[in-house]
Order: C-alpha cells, then structure tokens, then sequence
C-alpha cells in the first residue's frame, strides 16, 4: 500500500502525475475555494446536468450519466458513484466568460440633454471551473482567439479570463453524438489546463489520476494528500481514453474541409436542411464557440432613464443580418449554410482553426436532431462524384 505523500514532500512541477483518491476530491476543491476561487462545475437540474456553483463534491452528478442522439437528451442512473460518467449539456462555459447579458452604459436626462452615469465596477468572479472537458479547452482556446487576439480586446472577457483556474477531466466514454477525435480536440486535455483528472475505478477503488498543467496547478494539488502515479495507473487511464476514441458516437471527415464548403454554395443538400430547420437558433446558443451579439437601447416610460444592453444573438436570427433595405438572409437555407460554412470553413481563414470543436450540442439540442456530420458528409459524397474532373483541372 503506498503512503500518501505529505504535503511538505518534494515539489511538484508541471507535467507530473499523481493519483487522488476520491475520498479527497473534496479537499481539492475546498483548496479552491479556500484561495478565493468561486467553483462552478456540473451539478444536476432541471432533468440536465448543468454548469452552476459548487459548494462542495457532493453537488456533483454522482451515479448519474446522460443518453444523447440527434435531438434527444435524457438522464440515466449507472450502478457505481463515478462523478465525471456524462458528456456535455447545454451549458457551456462561454455563459461565464461572456455573459449572455450585460449592459454597457446607462444614462440619466439632464435639463435638454443626457449625461452618462458611471457604472459602479462589480468585482471581477475569480472563476474555476471544475470539470472542463477536452473539447471545452479547446473551444476556450477559441473564444480567446475572438476575444483577446487582434486589435479589439474586450475587457470584461480578459478579466475574468486572467483569473480563471481551469481543473479539465478526461472522458471516460464518449456520447452519442461526439465527435472530437475528428477535430483532433479530445477525448484526451493536452494543454490549457491547470490541472486535469482522469477518473479511474478497479477493484472496489475509486480515485483520479492528476496531471499537472501549470504553476498555479501544483500550489493547489499541494495541499491535497496525494501519490506518485506508477506506470499502472497511466496506463489504465491511457487504456480508457483509448476506448473512448474508438467508440465516438459521430465522425466529421475534415479532409479539405473548407475548400469543399467553398465549391458547393449552391448545393442542394442546404435545401434539404431548409426543410427541417426551424431557424430556432437553438444550436448556437448551446455552441461553446459561437460568439454572435446584438446590443439593444432600452429607457423607462418617462424617458428620463436610458440605457444601452449587450446580448447574446445568433444568425439564425432574421433580424442579425439586417441592413437598410432588408435581411441579408432572408431564408433559412442562407442562414444554416452561413452558420456551417463559417464553422467549418470560413473560420479557418478567420482565426486559422476550425469553428467546431465535435462537441455535439448543436446535434442534441436541435428539436429536429439535424446533423452537421450528415450534412458535411452529404455534401461530400455528391462532390466526390465530380471530383475527378475538378481535379484533373486544378492540376492542368
């Protein structure tokens, strides 16, 4: 029986692997909390397992694991007390990140005029988000892109981003609708985290094997009671996260991706979806990338109190392409093939990676359970048949 490492021991160092056991998971995140962290990870409610605030462990979905398919999502108890035994909901992170509402300015009638009033400056939320998957780092990674990358930063995104602890955990199984290994973002956290679990359970014993991201990552774990990882335990993690990949529920070919979007404007695979889809927005909402906003001026009735409101929107929306003289896309064939064609095309010449990370959401939260697997992959087996003459062409 190996001894558990005293926290005054030798220093960890980025890159180790430890193994907690369960009985001190609470531990950790009291550690958490004990620095000023406000913990938010999955908890159940409503019928979904959601993203909220965390007191303790105990809030975690213990013996509970979801059933996903294309518009369709349900709960189901297992046999044992795993935590981390579900794939995503429909939460995303992006919600604490970048709120789906937040006003701007606001403003009080002066005599014939307005003036702005200040805005009382809330304390930036010390998030850590306990629990984050693959995919989710990586569509973060993304939303950093957006955010923080190029002329225009938002501040309110960096702030909260700069405090942001990140504890990921590897998937154990996939879902019915991920398809992360196709997008290279999962199931396994390379990178991004401060600290990322795989759970792990043999032999009547439940504990996570912890791998160590960052600095910050090895001043919580110290003072959590901890072992060195031996080469068994890598290796069952390695052997679950095997499994995972192998039984992904969907696959997306990437292979040339954009440029196939790019010749098939016009293909009638986009009127097929204009048969089912509801313009509902539904996908992007749950989409942990997608970053579209409106603003919207509001005053009360005596006109003497105004003030301006930043909210979430989406180009399902017929309204979020107007300009004088009407909608840009009026119809919901133009408006899911700019949702998709920006995702997996277009995004690359915009941020240089991929818009969709394989999560699934848009597939499970879509009323009608469209597919964007099957309808990339529809588009590409009709455009296989003219891609040997398209091909002799480009290379004439």
């Amino acid at each position: 029986m190996r001894t558990l490492r005293a926290m005054t021991a030798g220093p960890l160092h980025v890159g180790d692997s430890v193994v907690v056991e369960r009985e001190h998971l609470e531990q950790l995140l009291q550690a958490l909390v004990s620095r000023g962290y406000e913990v938010v990870g999955p908890t159940l409610r409503e019928g979904a397992i959601v993203y909220d605030h965390l007191t303790s462990t105990e809030d975690l979905p213990s013996g509970w694991t979801d059933e996903q398919a294309g518009g369709k999502y349900r709960l189901k108890r297992r046999q044992d007390h795993a935590l981390f035994a579900y794939v995503v909901g429909p939460h995303s992170w992006k919600k604490f990140l970048c709120p789906p509402l937040q006003r701007l300015w606001q403003a009080a009638r002066n005599g014939k005029g307005m003036r702005i009033l200040p805005e009382e400056e809330p304390a930036t939320p010390k998030y850590a988000f306990f629990g984050v998957r693959a995919c989710e780092l990586s569509a973060i990674a993304i939303q950093d892109k957006v955010f923080l990358d190029g002329q225009f930063v938002d501040p309110g995104y960096k702030a909260r981003r700069e405090n942001l602890f990140l504890l990921a955990v590897n998937c154990g199984l996939a879902g019915g609708n991920c398809f992360c290994a196709s997008m290279n973002t999962g199931p396994k956290a390379t990178s991004g985290f401060d600290l990322a679990l795989t759970e792990l359970s043999q032999n009547g014993r439940h504990y996570f094997l912890v791998e160590l991201g960052s600095v910050r990552g090895a001043e919580i774990l110290a003072a959590v009671p901890h072992q060195p990882a031996n080469d068994a335990d890598k290796q069952h993690a390695e052997r679950i996260l095997d499994d995972t990949t192998r039984h992904m529920g969907r696959r997306l070919d990437t292979r040339g991706i954009k440029e196939l979007l790019y010749r098939n404007y016009e293909h009638p695979q986009w009127d097929n979806v204009t048969e089912r889809c509801l313009s509902c927005a539904n996908c992007t909402m749950v989409c942990p990338t997608c970053f579209c906003t409106t603003v919207e001026d509001v005053t009360d009735l005596a006109g003497e109190h105004a003030e301006r409101w930043r909210r979430w929107d989406s180009c399902f929306s017929v309204d979020f392409s107007y300009i004088h003289g009407g909608s840009v896309r009026a119809t919901p064939r133009s408006r899911y093939r700019q949702w998709m064609t920006h995702k997996l095309a277009t995004w690359i010449d915009q941020f240089g990676v991929s818009g969709c990370v394989g999560c699934g959401r848009c597939i499970t939260w879509c009323p009608v359970g469209i597919d964007i697997t099957v309808e990339a992959g529809a588009i590409r087996e009709s455009d296989l048949v003219k891609a040997p003459a398209d091909q002799g062409k480009d290379s004439a």
